[in-house]
């Protein structure tokens, strides 16, 4: 399989990889929709949240997820975001090891100098162009995982009630109320919700609100009213929780991201 693109700037190409950009403004949401190739969308500026049937992520700056081909797939924009979108076709994708499923993914300083200069080759650039494809797909093989995505229940019933809980996150829904949202007895919820997530409900919970966390602290909140707003019990909870979560606790983790912002300016 070929992929065949036309990018404004540069004209036709047909290649394994191709490699766009685009500009969105705060709180703009792209709506559901899918692609033939998989779609590597990095976050230059600003962050993302995507939505699928299976879950959803959180990409903040200077990350990246890959999904691939034909998952229908809704972003939402946190703060003014450049997204450098990587189409990939099937044989790329088995190169750089990309998995068969949604997945979140550190980006080294090379991939992104990669990502950069594939933007910039001209149309006939077919020997350079390969060389740079062999690169990249090599350092994508490299990238790290990163934990920002909760899984969703396939049954309706817990669907539902998992949905309600993402429009509002917070730690003071109780595994009682999820029953009685999802229409079904405590213990049949807690059965069914852990084979379906493989988490608890509780840490499935927690794995919601410090993701919703990390969205609004990516877009200035602080700390004192996250956790709040969260319903932890105070600032050293929620940081704990952060912290288990994300590695680092939140203030630390805020200032490296406004100067990775500031830096990809």
């Amino acid at each position: 399989m070929k992929i065949e693109r036309f990018d404004s700037n540069d004209g036709p190409h047909a290649t394994d990889v191709a490699v766009t950009t685009r500009t969105f403004k705060a709180g703009e949401v792209f709506a559901r929709h899918s692609h033939e190739e998989g779609q590597f969308a990095y976050a230059a500026t600003g962050g993302i949240s995507m939505f699928t049937d299976e879950g959803n992520w959180i990409v903040p700056t200077q990350r990246a997820i890959w999904v691939p081909a034909s998952v229908g797939h809704e972003m939402h924009m946190h703060g003014p975001v450049t997204m450098f979108n990587t189409f990939i076709g099937p044989r790329a994708a088995q190169l750089a090891a990309l998995p068969s499923h949604c997945q979140v993914f550190g980006v080294s300083a090379l991939l992104r100098h990669l990502l950069d200069a594939m933007l910039e080759l001209p149309v006939d650039a077919g020997a350079k162009r390969a060389r740079l494809e062999a690169v990249l797909l090599d350092e994508m093989s490299e990238m790290p995982r990163l934990p920002f995505s909760v899984p969703l229940p396939q049954d309706p019933r817990l669907s539902r009630a998992c949905r309600r809980m993402l429009d509002a996150p917070t730690q003071t829904v109780s595994i009682d109320e999820m029953a009685r949202l999802a229409n079904v007895s405590r213990r049949t919820f807690t059965r069914q919700f852990r084979e379906a997530t493989g988490l608890s409900f509780v840490a499935w919970r927690q794995h919601v609100c410090v993701l919703e966390a990390l969205s609004r602290l990516s877009q200035g909140a602080s700390v004192k009213d996250v956790s709040v707003d969260l319903g932890y019990s105070s600032t050293s909870a929620f940081s704990a929780a952060f912290k288990q979560l994300l590695g680092e606790p939140p203030v630390r983790y805020c200032s490296r991201y406004r100067a990775l912002a500031v830096t990809a300016r």
